[in-house]
């Protein structure tokens, strides 16, 4: 990784292409797939189940399948005419985090069209992908190609959380149906701009294992008339004020130097100095500060990272709280175990009044967390890069092609610990400082979405003949 590749010529969406691929993308984003009441991931699943078998694939190709009635995930094969080689899998989760209207200034769940931007929950995580994939399958079997390496699509369930998540699921009852030479997982990686322009494009080769903590406050509590110093509210909030004020020690892998060493080559002035310099042994941590405090995605490189998400305490309005409870959400640095990482909260926060539990993806709470670790970082398959660095050159002339770490976390774990290698990468381009997903007002350039369909059309034709 780290090359250019000669450029290409991509091919730009037919209008009737575009149009239906901007009426998957708004169909998915009006469905609420949430994992909550008024949330229904099949509903979605099925809409998608219901395009490809009215574009005429068999409906042997196309399997809805999963544990319980609302989750269902949906399989698609695109069958190759080398029956020796293995497919390629493109992994979507179809499931979005919650969001409440009173939050934002359009309806989260309707696909709004403003300002160069299409607005709504999922248009950057990751229903923008999941609607380029979709349609980019359509088109190819409309025109009739047949690669020789298969296609494989899996729109999954629960994601973001719940207790039926559709990739472990399908690796773990599915296993031959999403047996894949290897997975291409458009949930991380992408290109990053800087005032419109395409600094570098990322490409997933390891992230972080995903944590939650649950971190309680006891106390015997009485008369609100009575305060105390030691009351739970307190005790919890001290907590939290060291965390917020902690950071964890500063780390490098072999990826995240990659990343810098690449990213030195592309920056200027004391920005590029310092990325030079925290590569160095030993690093300089006086260059480590500097971008850390500059962006919250470079610190999140350079350590395990930990943040208070949810809040509770308290059982009446004229009592002292009992309890008071937080949820500590950790991404932990490739090499640490969430053992670990609740070992080391037990030490910062150093309070016998305190507990800190570990939270399961399916919400069970235990007293200890699991010794895992994350994903290895798989080899650059020549299969995956020459043609993902092609199609990034015809649409991005001149840029670069870099490994990341992925700061958060994402279904390639579940194909990475059965062995199948896994690389994130979208062709969503979107300015630094304006990613949005989880967050308030979600929104997508016009214009990345249409180079995403280029993207994905492109490449998809030219991994299947790899």
């Amino acid at each position: 990784m780290g090359t250019l590749a000669t450029a290409q010529t991509a091919t730009p969406v037919p209008d009737n292409d575009l149009a239906e691929a901007r009426a998957i993308f708004k169909q998915l984003i009006e469905i609420n797939t949430t994992d909550t009441p008024q949330g229904n991931v099949t509903t979605a699943t099925q809409a998608m189940e219901k395009r490809f078998l009215d574009a005429g694939f068999p409906a042997s190709d196309v399997h809805l399948i999963g544990p319980n009635a609302r989750k269902m995930n949906l399989v698609v094969s695109y069958p190759g005419t080398d029956a020796s080689e293995k497919p390629v899998l493109f992994l979507c989760h179809v499931d979005v985090v919650e969001a409440l209207r009173s939050d934002w200034h359009t309806d989260p769940f309707q696909f709004v069209q403003q300002d160069g931007y299409y607005y709504g929950r999922g248009t950057q995580d990751m229903k923008d992908s999941d609607a380029t994939v979709v349609a980019t399958f359509l088109r190819l079997h409309r025109e009739g190609y047949r690669p020789k390496r298969g296609l494989m699509l899996a729109l999954t369930a629960d994601e973001e959380g719940g207790k039926s998540n559709g990739a472990s699921w399908l690796v773990e009852n599915e296993r031959k149906l999403v047996d894949a030479a290897f997975v291409i997982n458009p949930d991380s990686g992408g290109v990053e701009l800087q005032n419109g322009k395409p600094v570098v494009a990322d490409v997933e080769a390891t992230e972080k294992v995903y944590s939650d903590f649950q971190v309680t406050a006891y106390n015997r509590g009485g008369h609100s008339s009575l305060p105390r110093p030691d009351n739970a509210i307190y005790e919890l909030m001290a907590a939290l004020d060291k965390l917020a004020s902690y950071s964890f020690p500063f780390e490098l892998n072999s990826v995240t130097r990659e990343y810098f060493s690449a990213m030195a080559k592309e920056e200027q002035g004391q920005v590029a100095d310092d990325m030079r310099a925290i590569l160095k042994t030993p690093p300089d941590m006086a260059a480590a500060a500097r971008l850390s405090a500059m962006s919250p995605d470079f610190n999140s490189n350079f350590r395990t990272t930990c943040v208070a998400t949810r809040l509770a305490g308290g059982h009446a309005n004229n009592a002292l709280p009992q309890t008071a409870q937080a949820n500590v959400n950790c991404r932990i640095f490739p090499g640490h175990s969430p053992e670990q990482i609740r070992q080391q909260l037990i030490a910062l926060f150093d309070d016998p009044k305190l507990t800190v539990k570990y939270v399961s993806d399916a919400g069970v709470v235990s007293d200890t967390a699991p010794d895992r670790q994350a994903m290895t970082p798989p080899p650059p398959m020549p299969e995956v890069f020459k043609p993902l660095d092609a199609m990034v050159q015809a649409i991005w002339p001149g840029t670069l092609v870099t490994p990341i770490m992925e700061d958060g976390a994402s279904d390639s774990i579940y194909f990475a610990k059965a062995g199948i290698p896994c690389y994130g990468f979208s062709g969503i381009a979107l300015e630094r400082g304006d990613e949005r997903m989880h967050g308030q007002d979600e929104r997508l350039p016009i214009d990345s979405y249409t180079k995403a369909l280029e993207f994905m059309y492109g490449f998809a034709k030219a991994v299947g003949n790899e």
